[in-house]
C-alpha cells in the first residue's frame, strides 16, 4: 500500500493483520503490545450500526466503558463518533465499507475502515457550522491525534485510517 500520510510513529497504511501480542522493531526490540480486531462489512446492511456496536465491543472488552469518568465517557464515546464518521463517509463516497479494524496500542485506539474506492476523504474547506453535510472529516480531524489515507498499491481500494488517545 501506499500512503498519503504516515501515522506519528512513522509507520505508514494500516497495521499488520495479526491476533494480539508484540510487534518486533528493529533490532529485535519489542514496539509495542497491540490488540487488533477485525470486522468484515462487505455487502451488509447497516454497515454504520454494526461497527458501532463492534468498536462499543472492543471498548468494553479493554475496559474503557463502562467508563469511570466524565472524560473517560468521553473518549469512548469520540472512538464511537470516529468509526461511524468514517463508515458513513465509505457508504456514501466509496461504495460501501469492506472492512473496520480497531487496534488497541498502550497509549491509543487506531480505527481503519477499508473500501474500494480511489478518492481522497478530506475535510470541506472553508468549514461552514450551519451548511447540511459535510462534517465528518472535520469531525474526524478535530477528535483525533491523527488520520490519513493509505492508498492500496494496485489502485483498488483505500483504508482511511484515525488514531485516537487513549484516555
Amino acid at each position: 500500500m501506499s500512503t498519503t500520510r504516515p501515522s506519528p510513529a512513522g509507520d505508514v497504511g494500516p497495521e499488520p493483520e495479526s491476533a494480539a501480542g508484540p510487534h518486533l522493531a528493529s533490532a529485535g526490540q519489542v514496539r509495542e503490545l497491540r490488540q487488533v480486531r477485525r470486522l468484515r462489512l462487505l455487502g451488509v446492511s447497516g454497515a454504520v450500526q454494526r461497527a458501532r456496536d463492534f468498536c462499543r465491543e472492543a471498548l468494553h472488552d479493554w475496559e474503557w466503558l463502562p467508563a469511570n469518568g466524565q472524560d473517560d465517557q468521553a473518549a469512548a464515546e469520540d472512538v464511537l463518533l470516529v468509526v461511524s464518521e468514517l463508515v458513513t463517509n465509505a457508504c456514501l463516497h466509496a461504495g460501501g465499507p469492506q472492512e473496520v479494524r480497531i487496534t488497541r496500542g498502550q497509549k491509543s485506539v487506531r480505527l481503519e475502515v477499508l473500501d474500494g474506492g480511489d478518492g481522497q476523504p478530506a475535510p470541506r474547506t472553508p468549514h461552514r457550522a450551519g451548511r447540511p453535510g459535510g462534517h465528518g472529516m472535520f469531525i474526524v480531524q478535530r477528535l483525533c491525534a491523527d488520520w490519513g489515507v493509505a492508498h492500496a498499491s494496485d489502485g483498488l481500494g483505500k483504508t482511511v485510517w484515525a488514531e485516537l488517545a487513549q484516555p
